[in-house]
């Protein structure tokens, strides 16, 4: 007797709905877990049990942009080549066959349901900007249907009348039939009432078919303006770069056209139908757009190109013409830029018993423990804060915004780009020194230049000044705050960072989340930001609220999360911004928001509908090596590079970082308590210099008894009046905070070599 044969597998057809259990990898610590999926119109969802079904969707994953790929005989992943992608097991290898099948066959389905309402959205797409004719053509179709949506407007107008005119008639047909005497004559009545009642049922037909052909219209060609509208804009958007293209290769041209006449002097080989615009003294209000960067003007500021967003008018293009043709206009110039460094010496194994230092430390403030440089990386405090301007652009492209809402997408993207920095950087930079200072001068490279100072010593403060020829100026003042906890050491900044706009007079201004760096005792270092932020215009009223969600092993979030929600005056939400603080920000445009269900914490969460995302920042990739050399950036490594010129308070001067960047940790070790002590000891100074100038009345009163000031003075008694010397401390009134802002001199001094004023610090 023959065995009987296994029953044949059922292959799902594409319109089928196809389900079942399969194990999903979580993480390291739960491995595979079992979780129930179900595979409907081209997309993949998960339950973790098949009552959830109902109510609680775990995640989803649309087939039509998903790539399937098989690992061994049960094991297969699913990924939309983003953040989604899952790790999959079947119980069996038929039973995984299974799975790539009806995967197979549901994404071949959407794929060609996408593509056929792609092609039907592209009849009324927007054509390439080449093809003239189709652009007129689609535009010509688009006036079309809105001509014939204009007419069935017209007939609802007209029916609505015709309702009215009916329906009055009828009320009073109805009005005069209820006050007949009973026994009169009430045939004609009756008849005059079922005529007005026809003529009324058929006005309202007419308007229900009208209004049913004009539903049927819009939203037949809703989707496909749409998608025209979202094709006119990555145009646009692609026409902008071309643009901004062209103006650096005709800026680069000009350039190297002035070199040669200049370095000829011969007036014969100018063009007289080549027009030339030279640099203004004020850009303010014009879009500058930066030329070739490895030759650059050696005047202040430039403008290198135009751009039709300025929307600039008539008279002030006038005005640029005359500025450009002015006898005065300096000439131009070719000056290579600089070439910085791309490596430091590698980072020495030094092996350190962290435990025999830490533990004397827990619950203290970090910034009055003396630290060994082997906690540290070989950057200052100063210049890790003006590591925040890396991505100095997103403020470039912040400053010809025409709208304040869009405006304040790339300052929150912006807040967050300053994070991406720190993602491997467990290393302590050093603490300044009282009237340190630190310059980073990129006008050349990037039109800006910033200056940190350390304005005060307990507590810990910097102040922070750049301004750009873009437009904006940056300010901010930090102090820091940090309690190790055994296992894990907080370190909270504090005070606020303003950016300030000059065309728009947009005022921003913001506050820093915590930092957290983990297994300070035991394990591999890591570190997570966590918190909120709030950047508020206080000019607008605008608002961003960004989420920095701290990290989970539980949670099903993406690592490094942050999410943001832009609203208006009025609380109207206009973008929302997502992404993760150590790779990319997103931003889109809300189109319509609603109330959603309750979430875990009981609180309605709203839902916004929302046009295609688009990349508004990434972060810039390491150097080749950067594993050695503390996990610097490209930036990172050109900071502490010897510089001409600088402040002798500049950290590039510091002894004890400078042996420490070179390997030197011993000697390193030995400096920094010199330079601590030497400026414990200048403190002091500072002290009895105060108290002999303004006594106290304590320090009176025991004068007049015989004692010596000494015996009553110490450094509790007398506070320390030090003064910055490159920034004074104000009270802000549009944020209501008293900061130390520039006051100005210092790159004046820089340009004169004059540097007396300096103190003696290192």
């Amino acid at each position: 007797m023959s065995e009987p044969k296994p029953p044949t597998p059922i292959i799902p057809t594409p319109g089928d709905m196809y389900k079942g259990w399969l194990f999903k990898w979580t993480n390291y610590i739960k491995g595979y877990q079992r979780r129930w999926f179900v595979l409907s119109n081209g997309l993949l969802s998960y339950y973790r049990c098949q009552a959830e079904m109902g109510h609680t969707c775990r995640g989803t994953i649309n087939l039509a942009t998903a790539n399937i790929a098989v690992e061994d005989s049960c094991n297969f992943v699913i990924s939309n080549g983003g953040a989604q992608t899952y790790h999959l097991k079947a119980s069996s290898e038929v039973e995984r066959q299974r799975w790539i099948t009806a995967l197979e066959l549901a994404k071949a389905k959407a794929v060609r349901m996408q593509d056929e309402s792609d092609d039907s959205a592209d009849e009324f797409s927007a054509a390439p900007p080449a093809s003239t004719q189709a652009r007129g053509s689609h535009t010509s179709e688009i006036q079309s249907t809105l001509r014939i949506l204009g007419s069935k407007v017209e007939d609802l107008t007209t029916c609505n009348d015709l309702i009215v005119k009916h329906g009055s008639a009828l009320q009073r047909s109805l009005s005069e039939l209820e006050g007949l005497q009973v026994g009169t004559d009430m045939g004609e009545k009756i008849r005059q009432v079922t005529e007005r009642a026809t003529l009324f049922r058929i006005t309202a037909n007419a308007m229900i078919n009208a209004c049913r052909d004009f539903l049927s219209m819009s939203q037949s060609h809703s989707k496909r303006w749409q998608k025209a509208l979202q094709t006119e804009r990555e145009q646009r958007i692609r026409l902008e770069e071309t643009l901004e293209q062209l103006a650096k290769q005709h800026n680069h041209l000009e350039r190297a056209f002035r070199g040669g006449v200049s370095g000829k002097g011969d007036a014969s080989d100018e063009d007289d139908d080549n027009e030339f615009f030279d640099a203004m003294e004020d850009p303010t209000g014009f879009i500058t757009v930066p030329a070739d960067p490895k030759y650059h003007r050696r005047s202040g500021s430039n403008i290198s190109g135009i751009s039709n967003e300025t929307g600039m008018d008539d008279q002030s293009y006038d005005e640029l013409s005359l500025a450009s043709n002015s006898e005065s206009s300096p000439p131009l110039e070719l000056e290579p830029v600089r070439q910085r460094r791309t490596r430091i010496p590698d980072k020495p194994n030094y092996y350190l018993n962290l435990w025999s230092i830490m533990k004397n430390c827990i619950g203290k403030e970090l910034s009055k423990i003396p630290m060994p440089v082997n906690f540290n990386e070989p950057l200052s405090m100063l210049q890790r804060l003006s590591e925040d301007l890396e991505y100095y652009e997103l403020l470039d492209k912040a400053a010809k915004c025409q709208s304040s809402l869009e405006q304040m997408c790339y300052v929150a993207a912006f807040t967050v780009s300053s994070y991406s920095t720190t993602v491997h950087r467990t290393g302590k930079p050093f603490n300044p020194l009282l009237g340190e200072t630190f310059e980073l001068d990129r006008i050349r490279e990037s039109g800006y230049r910033s200056l940190c100072e350390q304005v005060s010593h307990h507590p810990p403060a910097a102040a922070h000044h750049a301004f750009s020829e873009k437009g904006w100026t940056l300010r901010q003042e930090i102090t820091l705050a940090s309690k190790f906890r055994g296992k894990y050491l907080s370190i909270m900044p504090l005070g606020s960072i303003q950016c300030m706009f000059d065309k728009s007079n947009n005022h921003y201004s913001w506050k820093k989340v915590t930092t957290t760096v983990h297994n300070i005792i035991v394990g591999k270092l890591w570190i997570d930001q966590s918190g909120e932020i709030d950047v508020v215009n206080h000019k607008t009223g605008d608002r961003c609220h960004l989420k920095f969600a701290p990290y989970s092993y539980f949670s099903r979030d993406v690592p490094r999360k942050v999410t943001g929600v832009v609203t208006d005056k009025d609380g109207k939400a206009h973008y929302v911004l997502s992404g993760t603080w150590d790779e990319k920000m997103e931003f889109s445009r809300i189109m319509q928001s609603s109330k959603g269900e309750n979430g875990t914490e009981g609180k309605q969460r709203t839902v916004y509908q929302t046009l295609k995302p688009k990349e508004i920042w990434r972060k810039n990739p390491l150097p080749e090596g950067a594993e050695n050399m503390y996990y610097f950036s490209s930036l990172a490594l050109t900071l502490n590079e010897p510089e001409e010129g600088v402040a002798p308070t500049d950290s590039r001067r510091r002894p004890d970082q400078r042996l420490m960047e070179e390997g030197r940790w011993d000697e390193a070790n030995a400096e920094k308590q010199r330079l601590e002590e030497k400026q414990r000891s200048t403190r002091r100074e500072r002290e009895r210099d105060a108290v002999k100038v303004v006594p106290t009345p304590e320090e009176a009163l025991a004068h007049e008894g015989g004692t010596t000031g000494s015996e009553v003075s110490d450094e509790s008694a007398h506070p320390d009046n030090y003064q910055a010397l490159w920034f004074e401390k104000i009270h802000d009134s549009v944020s209501g905070e008293t900061l130390h802002v520039y006051k100005g001199g210092y790159w004046d001094a820089k340009e004169q070599g004059s540097w007396e004023m300096c103190p003696d610090i290192f």
